[in-house]
């Protein structure tokens, strides 16, 4: 489909770069700004456009273009098929993130750099980190969680301090590493025909809840002993609150799909991870709020 002078954006293109897809990706940026003791609020805006409207957007784009779906995909139904457009206007994503990124500071920079070398790895049919199930796994704990979560500390940070607290960015890592796999459940057959072997592949559709289980749970007790030893004994508990509509989702879709393989759908799964990313941004925003109010 041609491009017209009032349509610079083909629809593809548009579908293709998921932007509500980084309502997902969101937590991880409420958490890591609601315990900057003072944020710098024009770098907290600026790290937000950066990764929500530029990184993210641009790693689906990228990943959509070296898989060329034709089945339903994270945040899309019914996928078209990409255009060399697409990979352009990543390219273009790419840069405009670089460039903004040197205004908060050269460290930013690096690591934003260094997110999208990792993403491009992650899916470029030459390397293909995804294809691997550990490999893959590991990659997005670390960079979804972990470093997204340092990154965001540092740029939103007045004084764009290095230290990061440590056991902040393990629970962000392991709250993307508990719920990750459940985002392939779906996708098992259409992987596997594209040979890409995920940790949900490997765990079967019973192992993936009991494994998601008990990391997600690992992930909130490594929470529980940072709050209180910060002396955030509040957000623990508003935290704690926010999950429970969370985990009687989860609980309810396992005891479903244990009984019947065929509720480890495309519907269900976006389900579950709406329900998820609102409870935990909810939860975040309010600590946040709740650091700025004390």
């Amino acid at each position: 489909m041609p491009v017209t002078k009032t349509q610079l954006l083909l629809p593809s293109t548009i579908q293709l770069l998921r932007f509500p897809f980084s309502f997902f990706l969101m937590p991880i940026y409420w958490f890591a700004l609601s315990q900057v003791a003072e944020a710098n609020i024009f770098h907290a805006l600026l790290v937000f456009m950066i990764l929500h409207l530029l990184v993210y957007p641009a790693s689906n784009g990228y990943n959509s273009y070296m898989d060329r779906d034709t089945e339903s995909i994270g945040g899309v139904q019914h996928p078209m098929q990409p255009s060399r457009q697409l990979l352009y206007t990543t390219v273009l994503m790419d840069s405009g993130a670089l460039v903004m990124s040197c205004f908060i500071s050269l460290y930013f920079a690096l690591g934003i750099a260094l997110y999208i070398l990792v993403s491009k790895a992650y899916s470029y049919r030459g390397i293909r980190l995804k294809k691997y199930p550990f490999a893959g796994y590991i990659t997005v704990i670390l960079f979804q969680g972990i470093v997204t979560f340092g990154l965001i500390y540092h740029g939103c940070s007045a004084d764009k301090t290095l230290r990061v607290p440590a056991l902040a960015m393990t629970a962000s890592g392991l709250l993307i590493g508990g719920f990750y796999p459940l985002t392939q459940i779906y996708q098992h057959d259409a992987d596997l025909r594209d040979g890409v072997k995920t940790i949900s592949y490997r765990l079967g559709y019973r192992g993936t809840f009991v494994y998601c289980g008990i990391v997600y749970t690992i992930a909130l007790l490594v929470l529980a002993f940072y709050f209180f030893s910060t002396l955030q004994a509040k957000a623990f508990y508003v935290f704690s609150l926010c999950m429970l509509p969370v985990i009687a989702c989860f609980l309810i879709w396992a005891r479903k799909v244990w009984h019947n393989n065929i509720y480890a759908d495309y519907s269900n799964t976006m389900r579950m991870n709406l329900i998820a990313s609102l409870c935990t941004n909810i939860a975040f925003i309010i600590i946040f709020i709740i650091n700025r109010l004390e």
